[in-house]
């Protein structure tokens, strides 16, 4: 998509404000879920519209701890803006994907990627394919549920390796103002990750297996970014690559506006 084009310091992927948010993006609901798996633009105070029926949208849980009264609890401070509403509780069906051509490639080189992401209080994962200066590719999956990195391995040349990491959002009893983030990746820093001795396949005796198709394990230098998936369960303001990382402050239009504190 941008691998001959001449790429700016900052490029915006998405923007939940947009005139055509997802114009750049494929999306998947579970179909045997009509109620529970939705891809939805809404406003993220009110959490609406609500979507078509029989689709019913979840609402943010309080960042109380121990809070039963849903009068009273708070679910911190909202953005006075619409979001992308993406929830379902089968994360491998319900996504937004670009380029949803599973045969083209994204080829943004920049290698800070920005996301700002509602934490809705179940699991979430993002997906990244990354690529060397050699040609090998390898998927980086980032999850809540996630414990431990882990490393899968197949013998097909045509299934890249897959490094799942753990990714985890401040915790109520931190007393966080707003479920609110922004995730912040330095993608270079990813690809060592694949060759880690400590997430290689080991034996009975603790010892290395050898690996099939080591050869073809990115493990260069950064090249480019070739997809970006997210799953549910979020929400979503804005995805964007930059040059530059967090010490370097993002436009004006890239911060998170709140609305109120209730």
């Amino acid at each position: 998509m941008f691998s001959n084009q001449i790429q700016p310091e900052v490029v915006s992927l998405f923007s939940s404000t947009g005139s055509n948010p997802l114009s750049l993006f494929g999306s998947s609901c579970d179909s045997t879920l009509p109620a529970d798996s939705l891809i939805h633009l809404l406003n993220d105070k009110s959490s609406l519209p609500a979507p078509a029926a029989p689709a019913v949208v979840i609402l943010p849980p309080s960042l109380e701890e121990n809070s039963d009264d849903t009068e009273s609890s708070t679910s911190g401070l909202n953005l006075g803006q619409t979001v992308l509403h993406i929830q379902s509780p089968t994360l491998r069906t319900t996504y937004i994907r670009c380029p949803p051509n599973h045969q083209a490639n994204l080829g943004l080189k920049h290698p800070w990627i920005h996301i700002q992401v509602r934490d809705m209080g179940r699991e979430w994962s993002l997906e990244l394919g990354l690529f060397d200066r050699d040609g090998h590719v390898g998927i980086v999956r980032l999850s809540t549920f996630q414990k431990q990195p882990r490393l899968k391995l197949s013998t097909r040349r045509s299934s890249p390796p897959l490094l799942h990491l753990p990714l985890s959002f401040p915790s109520i009893s931190s007393r966080p103002l707003t479920a609110w983030a922004t995730v912040t990746l330095h993608l270079p820093t990813l690809l060592p990750r694949f060759s880690s001795p400590s997430l290689l396949p080991r034996g009975p005796e603790g010892a290395p297996i050898p690996v099939p198709l080591a050869a073809s394990m990115p493990s260069g230098a950064f090249s480019h970014t070739s997809y970006v998936k997210v799953y549910a369960t979020c929400r979503l303001r804005r995805i964007w690559f930059s040059q530059s990382g967090p010490s370097k402050q993002a436009p004006w239009e890239f911060e998170l506006y709140g609305d109120e504190y209730r």
